[in-house]
């Protein structure tokens, strides 16, 4: 029985010649991974372009549980308005779609979590000022959908210290650590209309976060994406 629902793309690998293997997040079966054949064939631009990472697709799927699976029908559903002309927005949506893939792990139907991405990802796209802390709003906001919401600014960097034997594994010494704390503090109460004094600082909170994700997911491992959006967002 088919099944129709929306989805996130959120990575895709190459398959055989022309093929993909593409994990999405969708609506009504959560995580899952598709084969998609001959989207790599020359000519085929258009088609790949609609699985690259936070693309919105509206969708008709065999259901799966656990393995390959595939999609009878997709389109796109919101194509993006800003995004491919940023280098910023684009950089900072790598990430994102990144952290999702990597912490986002159910197979099984979240509306809420779903919802959340799906409206964070359209407002992005639509604003043209002000995303300078949007990439550190939004983690705040998936920890809290994942289970593990970020707590005081205090709490965050004493897990920090206390999990890494009183070093940060930051490249940062606790007492520098802690003069973060008033910035992070804003963050949380307000992400989005933080007044944070530089790029400096808002790269150390980044770090920072992404640290406290990796305290809480188990395998999260290196973020890849994590240098480049820094060194974009350094000024």
């Amino acid at each position: 029985m088919l099944v129709k629902t929306r989805g996130i793309v959120l990575n895709f690998i190459k398959f055989k010649e022309s093929s993909i293997i593409v994990r999405i997040y969708t609506e009504e079966l959560g995580l899952q991974s598709y084969i998609v054949n001959s989207v790599r064939k020359k000519g085929s631009a258009s088609r790949i372009a609609l699985f690259q990472p936070f693309t919105l697709l509206d969708m008709v799927v065999y259901p799966g549980k656990g393995g390959l699976t595939r999609i009878s029908e997709y389109k796109c559903s919101h194509p993006f308005m800003t995004v491919p002309y940023d280098i910023r927005k684009s950089s900072i949506l790598l990430f994102l779609s990144e952290m999702v893939s990597r912490t986002v792990r159910e197979e099984e139907e979240n509306r809420p979590l779903f919802g959340f991405l799906h409206n964070a990802i359209l407002l992005f796209d639509q604003m043209e000022t002000g995303f300078e802390n949007f990439h550190l709003a939004f983690l705040i906001q998936l920890a809290n959908y994942l289970g593990f919401g970020v707590p005081s600014a205090d709490e965050v960097i004493t897990q920090i210290a206390f999990e890494m034997g009183g070093s940060s594994g930051l490249g940062n010494s606790l007492m520098q650590l802690q003069q973060l704390e008033p910035y992070l503090t804003e963050v949380i109460k307000d992400a989005e209309g933080a007044k944070l004094p530089n790029g400096k600082v808002r790269r150390e909170l980044l770090q920072l976060l992404v640290r406290y994700f990796q305290l809480h997911v188990d395998q999260l491992g290196e973020i890849k994406s994590l240098p480049v959006l820094s060194e974009v967002l350094s000024e």
